[in-house]
């Protein structure tokens, strides 16, 4: 890859400790890095919200820039460092007042302004605020800076998720990456300049529920009786992401990977 483009890795939600330790590892065995690397990590800090320790590691272990969803708050502690959490956005598309930034403008290390923006999806979730409006105003004040500009939509329906997808894709959005349902969708692609999928998918426990325990899932459909999740214990951890690479100077996305890969804990301890 030459110096006219970038590559940016994004990985799909991280569920609890399997997901983090999957994208540390994943990380630092790879022999050359991304230019920059975003994870969504509403889901990290035990299946729910983010704690400020998780940030530290998070962000420890090479991640640029993280995202989140409607889970963002569950973790009470997040009021007390989200202010000076410099990596980390909640869904711009919460009302005003709302602690925290929607959106940033980070910079690699080789001095490469990258824009992103983290927004709610309203299909089938909480109530927030419209995000038509606000995308586009948001994406011309980016384009002011740069014209690299990255979106995680965090949204439940495919229906909302792909028309939302071909209408930024008409203000000039680099990547757009669906998350939320944490599972890994074979529709990436490139769309008028922007690559594209649908949902990234997740890092966690493979022999779980989208990460969470089987057992407990299965009560909660059986009897409908709410149940509190844990995160699955699993000898596999699977790791989604998607790769993009994205011309400097246009902004435009050239090339789209998607990333399916699995660990064995149990060998991997086995063999230290």
């Amino acid at each position: 890859m030459g110096d006219d483009k970038i590559k940016i890795l994004f990985f799909g939600d991280l569920v609890g400790k399997p997901g983090r330790f999957g994208i540390r590892d994943y990380l630092s065995q790879l022999i050359k890095k991304p230019d920059f690397i975003i994870a969504n990590v509403e889901n990290a800090s035990h299946g729910f919200g983010l704690t400020e320790k998780n940030y530290n590691d998070i962000s420890g272990y090479g991640v640029d820039c993280m995202t989140s969803g409607n889970h963002i708050w569950d973790k009470r502690d997040i009021f007390t460092y989200i202010e000076n959490a410099p990596k980390l956005l909640r869904p711009i598309n919460y009302p005003a007042g709302t602690p925290g930034n929607g959106a940033g403008i980070f910079e690699t290390s080789k001095g490469i302004k990258v824009g992103v923006i983290n927004i709610l999806g309203r299909v089938f979730m909480n109530l927030v605020d419209s995000q038509w409006e606000i995308i586009k105003t948001e994406i011309e004040k980016i384009k002011q800076i740069t014209p690299i500009v990255i979106i995680d939509f965090h949204a439940e329906a495919t229906a909302e998720k792909i028309c939302f997808a071909k209408y930024c894709s008409e203000l000039g959005v680099s990547a757009f990456f669906g998350t939320h349902t944490h599972v890994q969708t074979a529709d990436e692609s490139i769309i008028n300049h922007m690559g594209y999928i649908t949902d990234a998918g997740f890092c966690g426990a493979k022999d779980g529920v989208i990460g969470m325990e089987y057992l407990t899932s299965l009560n909660r459909f059986l009897t409908g009786i709410p149940e509190r999740y844990e995160v699955a214990d699993s000898e596999i951890t699977q790791i989604n992401a998607v790769e993009v690479e994205i011309e400097i100077n246009t902004g435009y996305a050239v090339a789209i990977k998607r990333i399916f890969c699995s660990r064995n804990n149990k060998k991997e301890e086995e063999s230290q």
